[in-house]
């Protein structure tokens, strides 16, 4: 054992998390094997550094098994997420079963399953293919479709398409009473097989931190295995206790190959008389970008179900890139996010998973986004954090120093723990005499960290308090059908108050009709609802929102056929993998967006400048276009071709079938650039 893993062994007691796999650099019995960045153009040199990667990654995988690694890595990138959500209006409040199936030769071949604890929000990996869903009530636990059990199936137009990349969204259930003789799946159906999990991979589900599941081991698992840890053991927002509306939750994210036991120190010395811990568990070797939408989504049903007024988030090492990609993508969402401190985060990304990507053999996901140079670590700093999220940056700089490898905390470099955008959007920068493991089970890192909770806090207590509103609305003629997730929107009503406070967006579920809704920044403002495929009457409402009293807004959802979506921004699936969202084009140039069908053709040409109205026309009643987004609205049922002619992109047509009162499964419209050979 060499004096430097000495005192680190030293340093952090039994259970301490190992050294995260954030690079091409791994710890095997008392070696330690790093790949540095070399000058890679010189023959010579390549050659090296493949042999290099390639005992490396033997090491790291065990038995030199990249035949797995690479058939994880292009399983990865050649597979679909289904998200949705199961609702029972029914009152079955049981565990759930969501599975995602195909129909071969006669015969039903079950893609993905999922287990839910109470019905809610489900996600489910897929290869490209075309998939039904079905869900049912498992009463008794056994994991079997049993007769006499609730039961829910998928009840769009036309099969599902998994195109192989990204997200298809909006996929929900509605939990019924079984009626086996009209559903697809037989009764005595086993959904027992490999893929079934004894734990639930719905948000919020209570967890036992020293349970298998939750192992060092089975973290690094995730780091090299990306697709057989989320298809085994999903990724979830676990609790340790339930939901308590008086204390703040502090959402804790790991790193590479982490897993929330690297959290126990933290666990173990938090006041938990004022907060909740909570834990963000996920495949770390996948793409950031899916890990982040990840994340939105279990926060996103989270609110939906215990609407948490705040929210903390404390995130290690590549951790952090996944919880600031979130709030980038999503923060406008979530107010209630007011802290973000990170740990030794590779802002910067790591050269050596550079190295990984051009010379090994076989390819994490996330070594392509820890590229310096590439596109995930480019767009990083191109937008900053929400306003409404304090940061702060703690790093650590107990690590080595030599010709190969610049100044370190043992595994992230400080030039990439200290990169300049990062600090300069830190509210306070704090440096530790720590290593990557060590920073956290540091007395001095916790004991700063409580320095942050409580000036947070202070600042809470000492600014405007927000107030709330309560919200009534009901579906008229409504089938029993999935009603989908209507949004409370505020917008402030002066100039000057619009620049001061951004819109405030609330989704709601059914039935959260006549509940109170917050917090909200108190001020004049223009209240709509809006939900897909509905009317809303009224169209808006102005309301005083202040902290002595709760006001009360109604609205009626009438069902309408409508056309919502917009085009998504250009991309293979190396851009935009499994799970990822995938942005509106910014600079697509669109002629036109044509929709006939059911008697009836409509041209939209989108304005390019101005005032974004798509939300405040469809409540109004008017179709409408803007930059990558488009919407038809009071359509009649029936079935429907889109067409969009577009500068530099061959013409796209897609069909749809419109119902009015259901939501489309409508994924981001991908065109085809027009080639010159």
């Amino acid at each position: 054992m060499t004096p430097r893993s000495a005192r680190r062994q030293h340093a952090h007691p039994v259970g301490a998390p190992n050294r995260a796999p954030l690079m091409l650099e791994v710890r095997h019995q008392d070696e330690e094997m790093v790949c540095s960045h070399l000058d890679s153009d010189h023959p010579s040199v390549t050659k090296i550094i493949g042999r290099l990667l390639l005992v490396t990654l033997c090491v790291a995988v065990g038995g030199c098994s990249l035949v797995k690694l690479s058939e994880e890595s292009k399983a990865f990138y050649a597979s679909t997420v289904l998200v949705g959500r199961v609702d029972s209006p029914s009152g079955w409040r049981g565990s759930v079963i969501v599975a995602a199936y195909a129909r071969k030769s006669g015969h039903i071949s079950i893609a993905h399953q999922t287990l839910l604890h109470e019905p809610g929000g489900y996600e489910l990996i897929v290869p490209k293919g075309e998939y039904a869903l079905f869900a049912f009530g498992d009463t008794n636990g056994n994991g079997v479709f049993d007769a006499g059990e609730p039961t829910g199936e998928y009840t769009g137009a036309a099969p599902i398409v998994a195109t192989g990349t990204g997200v298809v969204a909006s996929l929900d259930l509605v939990l019924k009473d079984a009626s086996p003789a009209r559903t697809a799946i037989p009764v005595g159906t086993s959904f027992n097989a490999s893929a079934a999990r004894s734990h639930s991979t719905q948000a919020g589900a209570l967890a036992d931190l020293d349970a298998p599941i939750f192992s060092a081991e089975n973290g690094t698992r995730g780091y090299w295995a990306p697709m057989e840890f989320f298809k085994a053991a999903g990724g979830n927002v676990y609790f340790l206790e339930p939901f308590d509306p008086n204390r703040i939750p502090i959402l804790f994210v790991h790193g590479a190959g982490g897993s929330p036991q690297d959290w126990r120190y933290f666990f173990d010395h938090i006041d938990r008389s004022r907060y909740q811990p909570w834990f963000f568990y996920y495949p770390s070797g996948a793409a950031l970008d899916s890990m982040a939408y990840l994340l939105y989504w279990k926060l996103f049903n989270l609110q939906l179900r215990y609407h948490f007024e705040t929210l903390y988030i404390t995130a290690h090492s590549m951790g952090g890139l996944v919880v600031r990609t979130f709030l980038l993508n999503h923060g406008d969402q979530f107010p209630q996010a007011k802290l973000f401190v990170s740990l030794s985060t590779p802002w910067a990304g790591e050269a050596t998973a550079e190295l990984g990507v051009k010379h090994s053999p076989a390819v994490v996901p996330s070594w392509i986004d820890m590229q310096p140079q590439g596109r995930f670590m480019q767009a990083l700093f191109a937008r900053r954090l929400p306003p409404t999220v304090d940061y702060y940056l703690l790093f650590g700089h107990k690590g080595g120093y030599s010709m190969l490898r610049p100044n370190n905390d043992g595994t992230v470099t400080l030039a990439s723990e200290l990169r300049n955008p990062a600090q300069a959007e830190a509210r306070m920068v704090y440096g530790f005499d720590e290593d990557h493991v060590s920073i956290l089970s540091s007395p001095q890192v916790f004991a700063q960290y409580q320095a942050i909770l409580a000036n947070v806090e202070q600042k809470a207590r000492s600014g405007p308090q927000p107030g709330h509103v309560r919200v009534k609305f009901a579906f008229i003629g409504h089938d029993d059908g999935p009603k989908g997730l209507p949004v409370l929107l505020l917008t402030p009503v002066d100039e000057t108050a619009r620049q001061q406070r951004a819109k405030v967006t609330v989704a709601l579920r059914a039935e959260d009709t006549d509940g109170r809704v917050g917090p909200i920044p108190t001020g004049l403002y223009d209240a709509s609802l809006f939900a897909d495929s509905y009317k809303t009457e009224p169209r808006k409402v102005r309301v005083q929102i202040g902290t002595n009293r709760t006001p009360t807004l109604s609205f009626q959802l009438v069902p309408q056929g409508a056309l919502i979506g917009y085009v998504g921004a250009d991309g293979d699936v190396i851009d935009y993998p499994a799970g990822s969202y995938r942005p509106p084009h910014e600079t697509v140039k669109i002629v036109s967006i044509t929709l006939t069908g059911a008697g009836t053709r409509r041209k939209l040409v989108p304005r390019q400048a101005g005032h974004d109205d798509i939300v405040e026309r469809y409540l109004a009643g008017e179709d409408a276009a803007f930059g990558a987004y488009f919407s038809f609205v009071d359509l009649p049922a029936g079935d429907y071709e889109l067409t969009i002619l577009a500068e530099r992109y061959r013409p796209h047509t897609s069909r749809y079938t419109v119902v009015p009162g259901r939501q489309q499964q409508l994924n981001p419209i991908v065109l085809e650039p027009v080639t010159h050979d």
